[in-house]
């Protein structure tokens, strides 16, 4: 006998970082800032018209866009904006892979990727990163539906330079290809400038990291006006209020405090650098990071007991059950005290061992 539950989806969805309830933790496990937005943001809340609220944002938000514009040196028409970069990426999916042909991407890669494609009925295949958890560019020569790598990379923290961008766009001249910026503030090479050069390429970026505020969820894309213009035309199809009133305001706040921004990512970067020397000391394998996490592994002990260990001890980091990568664990950077509470727990976690 049929039931309704037959024409039900069935599709396995992607799986966040824990958001724990406990108190006094340290939590580095969902690739968070540790430091609060921007002043200048702040004030945008403080000072925001509630009685807006009553009226639907611009469907277009374009301050917001002009904004964007300015800071990153394009024009109003080369900006898309969405409701965080996750909901920009899956619209740009929608956007652009159409074809019959796979999408390609890394097989160690942002977990999704799979999701989006299945729930679109996009079409995949992946390439396996090498040994070193590098992006070989030579994959990507193949026939395909669109590419998308997220740079830096995540999980694996490293980043691809501008040489490999434009090899990996001679290589794809007759399909979309998507730059997922998420974490390129923290060092690493930003392809924003080649969307110039290159009608094909699209490269989104984000909020949530760098700026401090993945609560308001803000996400942006930027491109040619023919890449742009068909994630609009989607978008006015699906939802056209994506960025709301507030977000629209304190986005702009953001921007628009570029000297705290700077320090705040620098804060991270010197932070980052001194937990991955203080972890190679202690005898762990840490990659060279150009983002705002580390991923960490070391050839005498189980991650796995490693991340338990931790947890009990209420610091949250990441670990993933995934072939290849079952042997790492992902920690976000926090503040320097954060850090210190997690180096002492490591070391901890050796001598008991």
């Amino acid at each position: 006998m049929n039931s309704f539950t037959d024409n039900l989806r069935k599709i396995e969805p992607y799986v966040p970082g824990e958001q724990s309830k406990e108190k006094d933790i340290v939590k580095i496990n969902a690739n968070e800032n540790p430091y609060p937005p921007s002043p200048k943001a702040v004030e945008a809340l403080k000072s925001f018209n509630t009685d807006s609220l009553r009226f639907y944002p611009n469907a277009n938000a374009t301050v917001l866009k002009e904004a964007l514009a300015e800071y990153y040196g394009v024009e109003v028409e080369n900006v898309f904006v969405g409701n965080g970069s996750d909901d920009v990426l899956a619209l740009a999916f929608q956007s652009f892979f159409c074809s019959d042909k796979p999408i390609v991407y890394p097989d160690i890669t942002y977990s999704f990727y799979p999701v989006w494609c299945e729930l679109f009925n996009i079409p995949f295949k992946t390439y396996p990163l090498d040994k070193d958890f590098r992006i070989n560019v030579e994959d990507y020569r193949e026939q395909n539906g669109g590419v998308v790598i997220p740079n830096p990379n995540a999980p694996t923290s490293l980043c691809e330079g501008e040489q490999f961008i434009r090899t990996l766009l001679s290589y794809n001249t007759d399909s979309v290809v998507i730059v997922d910026e998420a974490y390129v503030d923290f060092g690493g090479y930003s392809s924003v400038a080649l969307t110039k050069e290159y009608e094909n390429l699209l490269v989104c970026g984000t909020f949530s990291k760098s700026r401090s505020l993945a609560g308001m969820r803000i996400g942006f894309a930027i491109g040619s006006k023919t890449l742009i213009s068909v994630l609009e035309a989607v978008k006015n199809s699906y939802n056209s209020y994506t960025v709301d009133s507030l977000s629209i305001a304190m986005g702009i706040a953001s921007l628009e405090d570029d000297g705290y921004f700077k320090s705040t990512i620098n804060k991270v970067i010197a932070t980052r650098s001194r937990v991955t020397n203080e972890l190679r000391a202690l005898g762990f394998e840490v990659l060279d990071s150009s983002s705002n996490f580390i991923l960490v592994t070391h050839s005498d002990y189980s991650m796995k007991e490693y991340f338990e260990f931790l947890k009990s001890k209420k610091v949250f980091i990441r670990y993933f059950s995934l072939p290849r990568i079952d042997k790492y664990v992902r920690i976000t950077i926090g503040t320097d005290g954060e850090m210190d509470v997690f180096l002492a727990e490591t070391k901890r976690f050796l001598e008991e061992k």
